[in-house]
This record gives structure tokens, C-alpha cells and sequence, in this order.
């Protein structure tokens, strides 16, 4: 089931919704013919199939010790966390291709089926509390608010670098890190009370 589901996001990320078959399947992966039917009925199973297991690969994607947040923030802690974003994204955008671009095919396709929508929103939803998390440790007055701003941040530099008009030459890790750095400290900078009260 691993190979089908395996070869069932390649087939995502390479060929579009359009090019996942149970016979594309059976034929990438080297399996004798009608063995992916036999393990996925149907094609809205076969598409579920692959959906979850990017959301299994997920889990290890967030957490926390797997990718070395510190279990305290306090010291350093912004410019640590700007590494590790770069990290992530580095290797999303530059390594993690395939995955990135099936999961970006998938998030449209649950807007129109219910039982994706459930387990891609709790894919996002680890992503959610790593992020709350994090930026409760680095002082966040509002760590739900800037995590989803931080989340929505993320998405949109892999997107741009992948199927937006940045892909034409995606961030170095180096600019990524720069990149984090400053979201992250213009997002937990002190609020400008004299722009929101209109004494400016």
C-alpha cells in the first residue's frame, strides 16, 4: 500500500489530478496490472490514499524535537527559529518538490470533496499548533494570530517558488533565513498604538 500511495503522489505532482489512474499507478510502479485497484476501488480512494499519506509524512514534519526547536526560546531564540524556517523551507522548496507540488494539486481538490477537506485541514492543523507554540515561546502577545500569519507567510514563499513566478530562480537558504528573520521580528515588533488610536 506504501508503493501505491508513494507512486500516487508522484503521479499528483508530475502529472496533475487528471494523470492519477489506477493504470498510470499499476504501470509507474511496476505492479502487475489491476493491483492498485484491487487495494483502492475507487479513484476518490486512491486520491484519499495519497492524501493521507502526506499527512503521515507530515507528522514527522511537525514535531518539534524531530526538527530541533528548543524546548525554551528565550536565548536567541528568533534567530534560531529563523534558521530552522529556512531550513524547512529550503528543503520543502528545493528537496521535497514532488511532495510540495501534489499537496498544492490536493489542497484544491478538498475544496470540493468533504472527507479530503477533514484530513487536510488536520494536516494543517499540526502546522497550526507548532507554529502557536513557537511563537507563544518567542513572546507572541497573539501566538494564534501570527502563527497563521507565519503559516500563510510559508506557503506563499513555496508556492511563489514553485509554481509562482519565482520559480524562475527559488531562495538560496541564505535569503530564506534572511527572509524568516525579518517576518519574524516585524511580526513580534511592538504594536504602533499612535497609528491604531489616531494620535498620528
Amino acid at each position: 500500500m506504501d508503493l501505491i500511495a508513494r507512486t500516487a503522489v508522484h503521479l499528483i505532482a508530475s502529472r496533475g489530478l487528471r494523470g492519477l489512474t489506477h493504470r498510470a499507478v499499476d504501470e509507474a510502479a511496476g505492479l502487475p496490472p489491476g493491483s492498485t485497484s484491487y487495494h483502492a476501488r475507487t479513484r476518490a480512494r486512491l486520491i484519499e490514499i495519497a492524501l493521507l499519506h502526506l499527512a503521515d509524512e507530515g507528522a514527522a514534519l511537525t514535531d518539534p524535537v524531530a526538527l530541533g526547536v528548543p524546548a525554551s526560546l528565550t536565548s536567541g531564540g528568533l534567530d534560531t527559529m529563523a534558521r530552522l524556517i529556512a531550513d524547512y523551507l529550503h528543503t520543502t522548496i528545493h528537496e521535497d518538490t514532488e511532495r510540495s507540488l501534489a499537496r498544492f494539486e490536493l489542497a484544491l481538490e478538498a475544496n470540493r470533496r468533504p472527507e479530503l477537506r477533514a484530513v487536510y485541514d488536520g494536516l494543517g492543523r499540526r502546522f497550526q499548533t507548532l507554529a502557536t507554540a513557537v511563537l507563544r515561546g518567542l513572546g507572541s502577545p497573539d501566538p494564534q494570530r501570527h502563527a497563521r500569519a507565519l503559516i500563510a507567510w510559508s506557503e506563499g514563499m513555496v508556492f511563489d517558488s514553485l509554481a509562482g513566478s519565482g520559480a524562475a530562480r527559488p531562495p538560496s537558504h541564505d535569503e530564506l533565513r534572511t527572509d524568516a528573520a525579518e517576518f519574524l521580528r516585524a511580526l513580534l515588533a511592538p504594536a504602533d498604538t499612535s497609528v491604531a488610536d489616531g494620535t498620528r
